[in-house]
C-alpha cells in the first residue's frame, strides 16, 4: 500500500493561514442559534474524498465540501490546502476514512468543532445502507436518507438481475477478487474463490488463485498492481469504487454492472 504518513509540520503553516482566513470573521452571525454552522437547519458537511461525499449525499446531506480532488486516487498522499482548512472551520461534520490518518489533524489544525465521523467505505450494499441510514440519523435527515435507500434497492435489484442474466451459459462464473471489490462480486451473484491484496500477489498466492480456474479478476481501480493472475486466462476487471465530481453512488453499480457483463460476454 502507499505510503500513509503525511507532513505535518505543514499543518502549523495551515492552521496559520486558517487563521488569516477565518480571524476577521468572527463578527458576522456565521452559524444558527445551537452554534451549529448549518444553513436553514441542514448540517455542513466537509469529507476527505468523493467516496465519503456519496455516503453524506445519500444520507441527505446537500452542504457536502470535498477536500481531496477526484483525480487523486490514494487519499493519505493529499497535502490540504488552506482553504481545505477553512471549510472544515466552517463544518458541523467532517466524515472520513480509517485509512485516511490525517483527517484528526485536519480538525485539530484548523480548530474545528466539528464532530469527525469515521465512515466504514464499503460498497457492499448492506453495509451502505448502514452507514447510509447512521449519517442521516447524525445529520437529521432520516427521510431523506430512506427515501435513497429505497431508490438504491431498486437500482441494486435491477442491476444484479441483468447482470446475472449475463452469465455464460446460465451459471455464475468462477471469481477472484481484490479485498476491496468483493461487492462487485456480490452484485454479480457470483462468491469468489479467493480473494487477494491489498498488497501485491505472492508467488504462493498465484499459485493458488490460478489453481482455482477463475474466468474472472476483480481488480481494484484504484489500488491495482497490474495483470494479478497471468497465463491464468482469466479476464480481469477493473472496479471503480469512488463515485464522481457529482457525489453520485449508484454509477458506481451501473458501471461494475456495465463491466461485468462485458467480460462475462467475452468469456
Amino acid at each position: 500500500m502507499a505510503r500513509t504518513r503525511v507532513r505535518f509540520a505543514s499543518f502549523l503553516a495551515l492552521s496559520a493561514a486558517l487563521a488569516l482566513v477565518t480571524g476577521c470573521g468572527n463578527g458576522g452571525d456565521t452559524g444558527s442559534k445551537d452554534g451549529k454552522n448549518s444553513h436553514d437547519g441542514k448540517p455542513v458537511v466537509v469529507v476527505t474524498t468523493t467516496w465519503e461525499g456519496a455516503f453524506a449525499k445519500a444520507a441527505g446531506a446537500e452542504e457536502i465540501k470535498v477536500i481531496v480532488p477526484q483525480s487523486v486516487h490514494h487519499a493519505p498522499d493529499y497535502d490540504p490546502k488552506p482553504s481545505d482548512l477553512a471549510a472544515v472551520g466552517k463544518a458541523d461534520f467532517v466524515l472520513y476514512a480509517p485509512f485516511e490518518p490525517y483527517a484528526a489533524k485536519i480538525k485539530e489544525a484548523a480548530g474545528s468543532k466539528a464532530e469527525l465521523v469515521e465512515v466504514n467505505l464499503d460498497n457492499d450494499a448492506d453495509k451502505v445502507k448502514t452507514e447510509v441510514a447512521r449519517l442521516g440519523k447524525l445529520f437529521g435527515t432520516e427521510d431523506a436518507a430512506a427515501k435513497w435507500t429505497a431508490s438504491f434497492d431498486t437500482e441494486y435489484a435491477k442491476l444484479s438481475k441483468d447482470v446475472q442474466g449475463a452469465w455464460p451459459g446460465g451459471k455464475s462464473p468462477v471469481v477472484v477478487s481484490q479485498v476491496f471489490t468483493v461487492w462487485s462480486a456480490k452484485l454479480s451473484g457470483a462468491t469468489p474463490v479467493g480473494t487477494y491484496g491489498p498488497e501485491a500477489v505472492t508467488p504462493a498466492q498465484l499459485a493458488e488463485l490460478s489453481a482455482k480456474k477463475p474466468a474472472l479478476v476483480l481488480d481494484n481501480a484504484h489500488m491495482s498492481t497490474g495483470t494479478v493472475l497471468p497465463d491464468s486466462g482469466a479476464r480481469q476487471v477493473k472496479i471503480v469504487n469512488y463515485p464522481g465530481n457529482d457525489l453520485d453512488l449508484l454509477p458506481v453499480y451501473r458501471n461494475a454492472a456495465a463491466e461485468l457483463k462485458k467480460a462475462m460476454g467475452a468469456s
